[in-house]
């Protein structure tokens, strides 16, 4: 499985702006799929989860009410909506996909840089 995530960039305070994340390779494995960020000088935080099968969403308390975690119908493409963008959103923002239902994410992407001003 191979992710490529894109739709960063730099955008205002206030704005919003939405990550898309695609899948390739044996996607039919993948149960459910995150978006992680990793401001600079910090750890890698767990930000929003999908199961492939649409039963349901999960997110950090943080981002609760700002950030929409989506999927498209062929379930390859995953979005992350993020609404009224503060600078403290400024991070490299990475996909993962899982083929179990619970643990660590077996495949991940280059990530792709957020920057609010």
């Amino acid at each position: 499985v191979q992710l490529v995530e894109s739709g960063g960039g730099s955008e205002q305070a206030g704005r919003s702006l939405t990550l898309s994340c695609a899948a390739s390779g044996y996607t039919s494995t993948i149960l459910r799929m995150a978006w992680f960020r990793q401001a600079s000088g910090k750890e890698r935080q767990f930000v929003a989860r999908i199961y492939t099968s649409g039963d349901g969403t999960w997110y950090d308390d943080s981002v609760q009410g700002r950030f929409t975690i989506s999927q498209d119908t062929s379930k390859t493409t995953v979005f992350l909506h993020i609404a009224s963008l503060i600078p403290e959103d400024t991070a490299m923002y990475y996909c993962a996909a899982s083929t179990a239902w619970q643990g660590d994410y077996d495949y991940w992407g280059q990530g792709t840089q957020v920057t609010v001003s």
